[in-house]
């Protein structure tokens, strides 16, 4: 049989991945978002992940993105890769993965395959998005259809690990379709894969590798807030520590965007069904969430204490996107120290170069610059590393007296007022 693949979900993940496997399988990306469908075939990924010319290049051989559900019914492997995000209270929202697993309902023949990639706790793969399957087709898993779990890792803005430098882990509903899952993902990925002997192993290793890297970064925050009152610089105490073979070189900062400050919430969702209450975890999660606003406070101590006048100060944030040269601004942390300042009765100008202004007003409701401004400012924060930022001379955005706070380390030390 020959393998036609279907990707569902052609956002930061499903892209890159639909655009591999179509050098070597048949491949149709579904997305139900037409004006992504329309730009995508017009060569242009706006989440910057494939290059224009990788794009139409797969255009050229064949590669196909639609919002028409016909158009991918004789597919036969079927991959979900939508998001999955937490709602106000932090509880997981699988709205997303209910309404692909319908898709997937509507068109999955006997015999076919569906495998997910969005990031979950374990047991939601088989305990929640199958049986929606079942229930729209009518199919049984394992004797009608089957299903694995693959997460994603891809990392936005990395051009260096690329989907098919990144190792996968794969996993099926029975033994013999985790190895042909397996199989299908070694044949793109040259990094190489990892068959897991379960899907709730596979859901769990991902679940786990984003909150590890959220509770060591909270680790670094709460050192950052220790040696900042203690009157030590905490990167050269980090640096200091770093000589040492087995030191982790985690850094203080703002953790947003859709993985590490949303992937910790869905393992201790988990957890607590099962009894237990994860201090650790959600201790971690309390801290990081609580740094924006403590940059911001920071940046008002500053103010006073050298004297700069904090009503109606013009304020400068540079950068709004989650992390640096990527234009995501999903559950970007930026806007916590934007909407901390805005108590105060501030002039804020936020620039990005990257970020898309129409989605900053929609998602957020800020007014947001893409050119570096003209003006003098009586504080620039540093919120985000952009190459941009790196090669700016931030002393010409400077008042005489002024305050510049760098989130993320990047300036000359002999010009900054604080960092983190």
């Amino acid at each position: 049989m020959t393998t036609k693949i279907c990707v569902i979900g052609l956002g930061y993940v499903g892209l890159p991945l639909a655009r591999l496997f179509s050098t070597k399988y048949q491949t149709v990306g579904f997305d139900m978002n037409k004006v992504r469908v329309d730009a995508l075939m017009a060569g242009h990924d706006a989440t910057l992940e494939v290059a224009d010319d990788l794009l139409q290049s797969a255009i050229d051989d064949g590669f196909v993105c639609t919002n028409d559900i016909e158009a991918i019914r004789d597919c036969n492997f079927y991959v979900v890769a939508v998001p999955t995000p937490v709602d106000a209270d932090n509880n997981p929202d699988l709205t997303p993965l209910y309404a692909a697993s319908e898709t997937v309902g509507k068109v999955i023949s006997k015999g076919d395959v569906v495998v997910y990639e969005s990031t979950v706790y374990p047991g939601v793969t088989e305990d929640e998005c199958i049986p929606v399957v079942e229930r729209v087709s009518g199919l049984k898993l394992n004797v009608d259809f089957f299903a694995g779990y693959s997460p994603e890792r891809i990392n936005p803005g990395d051009k260096l690990h690329t989907v098919d430098k990144i190792k996968k882990v794969t996993s099926g509903s029975t033994p013999e379709v985790g190895r042909y899952v397996d199989e299908i993902y070694s044949s793109v990925i040259t990094a190489g894969t990892h068959l897991a002997p379960t899907i709730k192993v596979a859901e769990a290793a991902k679940v786990i590798e984003n909150s590890q890297r959220d509770i060591n970064i909270a680790f670094v925050n709460e050192l950052s807030k220790i040696f900042n009152r203690m009157g030590i610089d905490t990167q050269d105490v980090l640096e200091a520590a770093g000589t040492k073979w087995n030191f982790l070189p985690f850094r203080p900062g703002l953790v947003g965007g859709h993985c590490i400050g949303v992937d910790p919430y869905y393992l201790a969702q988990c957890a607590q069904r099962y009894g237990y209450n994860p201090e650790i975890i959600l201790a971690g999660r309390r801290m990081n969430d609580g740094m924006g606003e403590y940059v911001a406070n920071q940046v008002i101590k500053l103010m006073l204490k050298k004297g700069v006048q904090v009503l109606g100060a013009n304020v400068l944030l540079l950068g709004f996107t989650f992390k640096e040269n990527c234009p995501d601004v999903r559950n970007t942390k930026v806007v916590d120290i934007y909407r901390a300042l805005a108590e105060y009765n501030l002039n804020i100008t936020v620039c990005d170069p990257w970020a898309k202004a129409e989605i900053a007003k929609r998602e957020y409701g800020i007014d947001l610059v893409n050119d570096i401004p003209a003006s003098r400012f009586d504080a620039v924060i540093v919120a985000v590393a952009h190459n941009e930022f790196l090669e700016l001379d931030i002393s010409s955005l400077l008042a005489d007296n002024h305050v510049l706070y760098d989130v993320k380390g990047i300036c000359p030390k002999e010009i900054i007022d604080g960092r983190l």
